[in-house]
């Protein structure tokens, strides 16, 4: 983002944010004009949530703004997310715009909601009320937990484990990859190669 005073007010709007729902809640502006995906973040406050800092890299969200046709990407608020120790978060993420409408940022709330629901699984139980779980995406703490939770969800897509996945199934699994924006991170046809045995030349091939 390059107007300084934006910035400057959304970084004075997250630390307010923070001081007003107290310690249980992060705020984190990422730059999506950043040169690199591993240092997307450029504002935080009580980092302590997502255990993040400045400099750190994309989320599944980031990936997506930068995938997607950016004019079509909208808010997302109030979703749930789960941090690597297995927090759940409540979470909203609010494009920042500049003047001919391009997202140039993105504007993030969570906040640990890891208690709430314990009482609230709590209350359920005392009233006999139970629903479905439904599985919510983990926020990264680096792009290359980024890119491992992408190759999860690949295979979760495919429905089978590696060992039983035919030439069929990974081309699925690396087209679902190349959709998700797995290959806009550095390096991660080394790593997804490597992953489901197949060479890089393989890789290019199953995605056309």
């Amino acid at each position: 983002m390059k107007e300084d005073m934006n910035l400057d007010f959304l970084k004075r709007l997250a630390k307010g944010i923070v001081q007003h729902f107290g310690n249980d809640c992060e705020v984190v502006i990422h730059d999506l004009k950043a040169e690199n995906l591993q240092n997307t973040i450029i504002g935080i406050e009580n980092g302590r949530v997502t255990n993040r800092k400045i400099g750190d890299g994309a989320s599944h969200i980031v990936i997506e703004a930068l995938n997607n046709a950016k004019h079509d990407s909208k808010d997302s608020l109030g979703y749930l997310t789960k941090t690597h120790d297995g927090r759940t978060l409540k979470s909203s993420s609010i494009y920042i715009r500049d003047e001919n409408n391009e997202p140039t940022g993105i504007f993030c709330i969570n906040y640990d909601i890891t208690q709430l629901t314990i009482a609230e699984n709590s209350i359920k139980s005392l009233l006999n009320h139970q629903e479905e779980s439904t599985e919510v995406e983990k926020i990264p703490r680096n792009v290359n937990d980024l890119l491992d939770d992408l190759i999860d969800q690949s295979v979760k897509v495919i429905g089978k484990p590696l060992a039983l996945m035919n030439k069929e199934d990974k081309i699925k699994a690396i087209q679902f990859l190349n959709e998700a924006g797995a290959f806009l991170i550095t390096k991660s046809g080394d790593k997804i190669s490597e992953y489901f045995g197949i060479s890089k030349f393989s890789i290019y091939n199953y995605i056309k």
